[in-house]
């Protein structure tokens, strides 16, 4: 919905920048979890967790919807209105003539079997494994974190201890440890840092690849056994940098690829492919970490050097590409 509203020269520095409201979110969350577990507990922490989503529930009636939607849509009336509050609101007046709507002759709005049609079937299928992976690692490391801080030892003997059948409970989380997770979760800003300085040098689908590539190197330094907690520490907030930068590229790319009438539909496929993903990590970031440290760091660095050479395999570049109504 953002991306649609944003100009063509400003909508990838903008979409970044966005994501610093992500980075500002995931730091509070570990600061109210080194606040409220102690003395409440989970459950406690869970309904303070839920607040700021019932605010924007009650807020969201004041959205504005995309005109390039309503305009899709059939909906003329709508968008010019939506255009108009936007020049009132940025003082311009508001442009003469009549609204056309491009032909959309031969694509469905909203159908998904449209995003593996032949012009678009490569660059989905990439997508849907870039996304999974993207959200397999990244969450990874945020587990990851927690079970290396909770561990006692060389990393690679981390689980040895058979009778730890439930870490969480067995040792929580002391203060120094909220204070390690801190600093891995503020490499979420390096992380926009980064995105923001080569998505419009190098273009989108580069600048996935090499932060895939680069994350791919950084998990490898995790095999080194004898490393301490400072140093894991630098390792997992790099990595967690590269993670970050790689969805907020990934959520630049992907709306502006997909044409109007499939944008939405895109985006909410990748973002599913990316929830199993997410539901898939804690087999490796947890339960094989615990039988074989090495060989759970070895899934991560299959998986990102893999997704390195789809993002590359991509068929178009979006960088100073206007976004499309149809295909």
């Amino acid at each position: 919905l953002y991306a649609e509203f944003l100009p063509t020269k400003q909508r990838g520095k903008c979409v970044v920048l966005l994501d610093c409201f992500w980075a500002l979110g995931a730091c509070l969350e570990v600061i109210l979890a080194m606040l409220v577990m102690p003395s409440l507990g989970w459950r406690w922490l869970l309904a303070l967790s839920s607040l700021p989503s019932l605010c924007f529930v009650l807020a969201s009636s004041w959205l504005p919807e995309s005109a390039r939607y309503m305009a899709a849509s059939g909906n003329s009336e709508g968008s010019l209105d939506t255009l108009g509050r936007i020049a009132e609101q940025n003082g311009k007046s508001m442009l003469l003539g009549r609204l056309v709507v491009d032909d959309t002759y031969g694509i469905t709005r909203g159908r998904l079997v449209d995003l593996l049609s032949k012009d678009l079937r490569r660059t989905t299928i990439l997508l849907w494994i870039i996304w999974a992976t993207a959200s397999f690692c990244y969450y990874g490391v945020v587990l990851m974190s927690a079970e290396l801080f909770e561990g006692k030892g060389e990393l690679c003997n981390i689980g040895n201890d058979a009778s730890q059948s439930c870490s969480a409970q067995c040792h929580p989380l002391r203060t120094s440890d909220y204070n390690h997770l801190l600093w891995t979760t503020l490499a979420e800003f390096p992380g926009i840092m980064v995105s923001l300085l080569l998505i419009e040098k190098i273009g989108r689908k580069k600048t996935m690849a090499m932060e895939f590539f680069l994350f791919t190197i950084t998990i490898c330094l995790l095999f080194n056994c004898g490393a301490n907690k400072t140093v894991t520490t630098m390792i997992l907030f790099l990595a967690r940098a590269l993670g970050s930068g790689l969805f907020q590229t990934a959520y630049v790319y992907t709306p502006e690829v997909y044409p109007t009438v499939l944008r939405s539909v895109g985006v909410g496929s990748c973002s599913g492919v990316a929830r199993f993903g997410a539901m898939l990590t804690p087999y490796i970031a947890q339960v094989l970490m615990k039988q074989s440290f090495p060989g759970a760091v070895a899934v991560y660095v299959l998986c990102s050097l893999g997704s390195t050479f789809c993002c590359l395999l991509l068929p178009i570049e979006t960088r100073n590409r206007e976004m499309r109504e149809n295909k």
